[in-house]
């Protein structure tokens, strides 16, 4: 497994996404993604399954140490005292003493920014969390967060995949030494039938997908496809042992167009 590292967190380059996986399914996957190799699993207070991914880490015999597990505060809770007491509720539905990275789900302009990374670093100081960082968050909010914030963030999770350019956003993060992890990585499943990606995947023997997670990985950027189907999940965790060449990298890259974007809601930022 690589490893996507920033400010002292080494992030597994191939994560499992959570998000609408509930109930026992949710448990049921993460014990198997776990028991094929995974060492990274996100999850969210949004996505009501933090007990199932809890029930699933404890089922797979993984010891918790060699888990990277992440959750995120939602945008409701990102008043200080709020955030606190609600990073404890989460991990007491997991029955955790702590996460491996605590982020801000998505900006939330009606609670100051400062007050919010304050919080949430004095989660981390409070031993609730070993890492923080944001998600969702513009090149105007990283710049933002990152001056404000009394500890260092290590990452910013975005929707990125082959249709959504996000040049702007992985440049400001490199330039803070900020992790990207990628969610959506392919497409909801849209890249599927991509005749470019199917045929870079024929020259490899890989799918569709596994092009699309292999260009990711390669740009040092950490991925979380989500699934419910236990051969998806092998699927999207052997991208390790095949190469895309420059000229393969620049015809994904040229996939993405201004429709891409798959996940946009009312409350979002003004995106880049």
């Amino acid at each position: 497994m690589l490893f996507v590292e920033a400010n002292g967190a080494r992030i597994p380059a191939i994560g499992l996404g959570t998000w609408e996986l509930s109930g026992r399914l949710a448990a049921r996957v993460v014990e198997q993604a776990l028991r094929l190799g995974y060492r990274h699993i996100d999850t969210a207070q949004a996505y009501e399954n933090e007990r199932e991914v809890g029930d699933g880490l404890r089922a797979s015999g993984v010891r918790r140490d060699d888990i990277f597990l992440t959750t995120k505060v939602w945008t409701n809770h990102f008043a200080p005292h709020d955030l606190e007491r609600s990073v404890k509720e989460s991990l007491a539905r997991m029955r955790l003493s702590n996460v491996d990275l605590l982020l801000l789900h998505w900006p939330n302009s009606h609670v100051p920014l400062a007050e919010t990374l304050g919080a949430l670093s004095h989660a981390k100081t409070m031993g609730l969390t070993r890492h923080i960082g944001v998600s969702n968050f513009t090149v105007a909010l990283i710049e933002q967060a990152v001056a404000s914030s009394p500890e260092p963030l290590v990452c910013n999770q975005v929707e990125y995949h082959p249709y959504l350019n996000q040049a702007k956003v992985r440049a400001a993060c490199d330039q803070h030494g900020l992790a990207l992890v990628a969610y959506s990585p392919i497409a909801k499943g849209r890249i599927k039938t991509d005749r470019t990606l199917a045929e870079i995947g024929r020259t490899h023997r890989k799918s569709p997908a596994q092009v699309c997670l292999r260009w990711l990985v390669q740009q040092n950027v950490a991925a979380i496809p989500r699934t419910s189907r236990v051969e998806r999940l092998s699927e999207n965790i052997e991208i390790f042992d095949f190469e895309l060449s420059d000229d393969e990298m620049g015809r994904v890259a040229a996939l993405a167009n201004p429709q891409g974007r798959l996940t946009d809601f009312g409350f979002a930022p003004k995106w880049d």
